[in-house]
């Protein structure tokens, strides 16, 4: 726990003047962005008696280890560069709202030339018009089918639309009348372009005057006596008002508005948004968030504003934005959402009539989602604390283990060797942290090697990250080997203990940092050629400036899947980079026993363990999430082609040539001149194809296990090359061949 006297900086070295500050901790981690109308008044409140301080306040400003600021023009400019920050460095002591779903959205594709409507979600894209969120993605979809009868605008894909095309013939919707059938002409790109136009402007809330012409062109049949037309334009008022009727009027006509409100208690905070677009409610979103610095309400709003406009411009930021409580200052908030608007944008508490009823029932729901919440979490987190508890206790470990890291090796009969790395941080899958390995230090099947090998490189990574940053004094050796050039640790012996007592602190994101009990090796060996490591969904860890990095926080706990042989593995590992203060334990399949190091016996958790459940759901995560990583490895492999090994020949050439031939069986029989035909292939790059198909052989036929058939590559059995062996068809049924897996 630091002192926050230790970094407190000089009287009279903070400006008088509006600026953003950044608090980070020892190793340099940003752990707090806030801005403030004068640094100088604002950052002495952190550098006051602790007993006074709140107790969050007061848990940040221990854990900091030095502050820095950045001087601005303008509050405005400060807002701007605080969400700047947050995005960033995700700071651990700001607020973040947690996004409770993945929301839907009605998208039009407006930048295409035939524009689509669709689902979507995610991040927005430029150039496609955005409706919602809705609550459920059938809410979209049942919108959608009752407008397709009046704006037939195109919702097939890509593809489906180019084999329309290709064919000549729509789809089932271009026949029913709920598609124009742009794909087979029936209708021009300008003309679709405006019915796209007009049904983006229905869904933006102009439907009044929609309707009224609808209504006129009715009666206008009516007295031409075209009574089948107007029948027909009766059935399209009656679809678009049965559409409407599913966002019932909650404000004036016209009136478009987003009410925020806000429930919190002392530890966590709820909101809930009402998206009101032409005095319709078009969707509704929540956010739950941990109140993990002293805040108000008004703040709370701010931070709600800053997630929900931070990315948004021109109509995404409606003309009115409805609070329970203003930020103060509220005027650089104001300006910041006019800016992103591009005009004027009012923000302010309703006093009474309709918008005030509305907000009430915005209130309410928002208290029903931090009820509903914390209902949950207080289950989940209940369950979880007994689970690192209890295996704390079976593992004798000093405190629970906050961050698990497990281990899994996985091939196909010795090929495609892979390994997967998952991370749980308090019982919980953190997949941004996951890592996948390819085994390179050798060929074949070698599980023991294979974990050993992972294990080294893992670690190998977290010390020389300790040393990049200096958190060790240089010039010290204690004796830990040099890795070699394919990226193994040669087995030397145990390298000695240092001594220190292991440090199990808070995960990241969970309170204090890691505990770093151990003193690596001063010459921990740089990244090679061969530690050569795939990355997965979303960014890693911090770097030193606070932005992300790799293999920056050790675990307290290791868990590889596997028994005696696999855990002696891990342990050597560990001991060769001279790493004594990360427990190592096993997880075997038979019996489900828990095996540790230089131990005889497993350790035997009853079956009603909340400790052994927990373990098991780890590892059997890190085995999907390694034989995934596996599989796709391999079907790449069975997709080669003796054509990839043609250089200069892209996807374009080669896709043309078996077009043109058929398959690649016929393309293998034919001659120079016969493949200098295809358009696009000179002489010498036909030259160059027969001879890499000539150098190629034909891997066995295939047989089709079921019927006894045998299948050539025209039936589409894949084709393999001797650079590329492939599995047959015929090794197994299905199951047979996932049971060869490991």
């Amino acid at each position: 726990m630091a002192d926050p006297s230790s970094y407190r900086p000089r009287p009279g070295e903070i400006p008088d003047s509006p600026g953003v500050y950044r608090f980070r901790d020892e190793h340099r981690r940003v752990i707090y962005v806030g801005k403030a109308k004068s640094l100088r008044q604002r950052l002495a409140n952190y550098f006051q008696d602790l007993a006074n301080l709140h107790p969050r306040t007061r848990t940040m400003v221990t854990t900091a280890a030095s502050v820095e600021w950045t001087v601005v023009s303008t509050e405005v400019e400060a807002l701007q560069l605080e969400y700047s920050w947050i995005k960033e460095y995700d700071p651990r002591f700001n607020v973040k709202y947690r996004d409770d779903k993945s929301y839907p959205y009605l998208a039009v594709t407006m930048n295409e030339e035939f524009p689509r409507v669709q689902v979507m979600r995610g991040h927005k894209k430029k150039g496609v018009r955005y409706f919602g969120p809705y609550g459920h993605a059938w809410a979209i979809r049942d919108t959608v089918d009752l407008l397709l009868r009046v704006f037939p605008v195109r919702t097939c894909s890509a593809g489906v639309f180019k084999n329309a095309a290709r064919t000549g013939r729509p789809c089932l919707l271009g026949y029913i009348g709920k598609c124009s059938a742009p794909c087979v002409e029936r209708i021009s790109a300008e003309d679709h372009q405006e019915l796209a136009e007009e049904f983006c402007d229905f869904m933006a809330g102009r439907t009044g005057t929609y309707l009224r012409r609808l209504e006129r062109k009715m009666g206008e049949a009516a007295e031409d006596m075209e009574y089948e037309r107007a029948a027909r334009l009766r059935d399209d008022i009656g679809a678009l008002r049965k559409a409407m009727e599913k966002s019932a009027v909650v404000l004036a006509d016209a009136t478009d508005a987003d009410l925020i409100a806000v429930a919190e208690d002392e530890l966590e905070a709820a909101v809930q948004i009402f998206h009101v677009r032409g005095g319709r409610v078009r969707g509704q979103r929540g956010w739950v968030t941990d109140k993990v610095e002293e805040i108000t309400t008004g703040a709370l709003v701010e931070h709600a504003l800053q997630q929900l406009y931070g990315e948004e411009s021109g109509d995404a930021v409606p003309k009115e934005v409805l609070v329970p409580a203003l930020p103060d200052p509220v005027e650089p908030v104001q300006q910041w959402l006019t800016d992103r608007r591009g005009s004027g944008v009012s923000l302010r508490i309703p006093q009474r009539g309709d918008k005030k009823a509305l907000m009430e029932t915005v209130q309410r729901n928002a208290q029903q989602a931090l009820v509903l919440h914390k209902t949950k979490r207080a289950s989940d987190l209940t369950t979880r604390s007994r689970a690192l508890e209890e295996i704390a206790d079976a593992l004798n470990l000093d405190s629970a283990p906050l961050r698990i890291e497990c281990y899994d090796i996985s091939h196909l009969q010795g090929d495609d060797v892979v390994a997967s790395m998952v991370v749980f941080e308090d019982g919980l899958a953190r997949k941004s942290e996951y890592r996948r390995f390819q085994i390179k230090g050798f060929r074949g099947q070698d599980d023991v090697r294979s974990m050993h090998e992972v294990i080294t490189r893992r670690f190998r990574r977290y010390l020389a990250e300790k040393e990049r940053t200096g958190e060790w004094a240089d010039g010290e050796d204690d004796g830990v080997p040099t890795a070699t050039t394919n990226g193994e640790t040669p087995d030397h012996g145990t390298a000695p203990g240092h001594g220190t007592a292991p440090g199990h602190g808070t995960a990241p994101g969970h309170g204090t940092a890691p505990g770093h009990g151990t003193t690596p090796a001063p010459h921990a060996p740089p990244r090679d050629a061969d530690d050569d490591l795939a990355l997965t969904d979303g960014p890693a860890l911090k770097d030193d400036d606070g932005r992300p990095k790799r293999f920056a926080y050790p675990p307290q706990l290791v868990v590889v899947d596997g028994g005696q042989p696999q855990v002696a593995a891990a342990q050597r590992a560990l001991d060769e980079l001279g790493i004594d203060d990360i427990a190592v334990c096993g997880l075997a399949k038979r019996l489900e026993e828990v095996w540790l190091p230089r131990e005889d016996d497993p350790v035997v958790l009853p079956r009603t363990s909340e400790g052994l459940y927990l373990l098991q759901r780890v590892r059997d995560e890190a085995h999907r999430f390694a034989i995934t990583y596996q599989r796709t490895k391999r079907a790449k492999r069975f997709r080669s082609s003796p054509l990839d090994e043609v250089p200069g020949l892209g996807e374009t050439r080669k896709q043309a040539l078996i077009k043109h031939f058929g398959s690649l069986k016929k393309l293998r029989s034919a001659t120079i001149d016969q493949i200098c035909e295809v358009p696009g292939i000179g002489r010498k790059t036909a030259e160059t194809v027969a001879v890499a198909l000539a150098r190629a052989t034909p891997a066995a036929p295939a047989v089709n296990t079921a019927t006894g058939e045998i299948m050539d590559d025209e039936d589409g059995a894949p084709e393999t090359t001797a650079d590329a062996p492939g599995e047959p068809v015929s090794a197994g049924t299905p199951d047979e061949r996932r049971g060869q897996e490991r």
